[in-house]
């Protein structure tokens, strides 16, 4: 990966971004996409547009969701200690004993999620999750007047965000889901400029997708487009424990999954194919029965109807601390989208 795109990609990793909070990163993704793109636009939900030929027919819109989960500061107690309530889903084993940032209007305010000591749990409190009532934020106040000249009512609170190198181009980071489908859509931005192209590309850092797919029917809207391509993390299932059978089998290191369904127009799925086998890009086809929880699913129902494809990106350990992706998946994800895109005409017939 050249140096200044996994600059870009860790900007994003290392910027908070919970759903409803994504200023921050947004200014991120304008400030990469400014030196590619024809135009450059925020809406007025918060998403992102880059366009590319934005006379050219026809328009094609390529989204990665830019929000995280996060927790929200719901109260404070008289001693301090912050309760707080999901923003996204959450598994609360992985998020006891964490280190989170609370986001608030003065900066960064480090803390930790805790409980009571198991030495001071009953046997029953012991073998039992406990719910977002029985669990606090410290971050080290002394009571609830220190807390107040910090801290607002509503602030968010995000995972301590950092990036881990590993081995075999390994990534780790909370909030991959879904900053590596920012990055793809805006290093494809990248790919394409100064390519000649007949369609207009749209790449849109989408807004609040894990609360509701929620920036992605706006913009999908706005934008009228005729293709989408969402791309979004899916499970790798390479590791312990993961029922293949159910799931099917998907990698770290293999290339990016195309995915077929009835969320996926099959045309779409056929020149996605295409481009892969044309670039030799490994990919991995995956099966999805129903309708997708990514932004594919509204796009797809936009208007008349898009004719839609979806791109995952292979992640282990998804909505954690400790989430894992390869590098190489997501270049093999953006130059796979750079040569769909630059093949299409106008005269393509999209209906199934």
């Amino acid at each position: 990966m050249q140096e200044a795109s996994y600059s870009f990609l860790k900007s994003l990793l290392l910027t908070p971004s919970p759903s409803g909070f994504e200023r921050p990163i947004q200014e991120v993704v304008r400030a990469w996409a400014q030196s590619y793109a024809d135009e450059v636009r925020t809406d007025r939900h918060g998403n992102v547009v880059a366009v590319l030929h934005p006379g050219g027919q026809p328009r094609i819109m390529l989204a990665g969701h830019c929000d995280q989960i996060g927790l929200m500061v719901q109260h404070i107690d008289d001693n301090g200690f912050l309760y707080v309530q999901p923003i996204g889903g959450w598994d609360m084993q992985i998020l006891l004993g964490q280190n989170l940032t609370v986001w608030t209007r003065q900066g960064p305010l480090a803390g930790v999620v805790a409980r009571r000591a198991p030495h001071l749990l009953t046997s029953e409190d012991r073998n039992k999750v406990p719910q977002f009532t029985d669990i606090w934020l410290d971050v080290g106040v002394k009571d609830r007047k220190e807390a107040d000249e910090l801290i607002t009512l509503g602030d968010p609170v995000t995972l301590a965000l950092g990036v881990r190198e590993m081995r075999n181009h390994l990534l780790s980071s909370p909030g991959l889901d879904d900053k590596v489908g920012v990055w793809t859509v805006m290093e494809t931005l990248r790919l394409l400029h100064g390519r000649p192209l007949q369609a207009a590309v749209y790449c849109v850092s989408t807004v609040q997708e894990e609360i509701g797919l929620r920036g992605a029917t706006t913009s999908a809207y706005g934008i009228h487009p005729a293709v989408g391509v969402a791309v979004d993390v899916c499970h790798a299932t390479d590791t312990p424990g993961n029922d293949k059978k159910q799931l099917g089998e998907t990698r770290l290191a293999a290339g990016p999954a195309l995915f077929r369904g009835a969320n996926i127009n099959p045309r779409v799925f056929e020149r996605l194919e295409k481009s892969a086998r044309d670039r030799d890009i490994p990919v991995q086809v995956r099966g999805t029965p129903r309708a997708t929880g990514t932004d594919a699913n509204v796009m797809q129902l936009s208007r008349e109807g898009v004719a839609t494809g979806l791109v995952g990106i292979p992640n282990r350990y998804m909505h954690s601390p400790v989430e894992i992706v390869c590098l190489d998946d997501l270049e093999r994800a953006a130059t796979l989208l750079a040569e769909f895109c630059a093949g299409v005409t106008p005269d393509i017939d999209w209906t199934p």
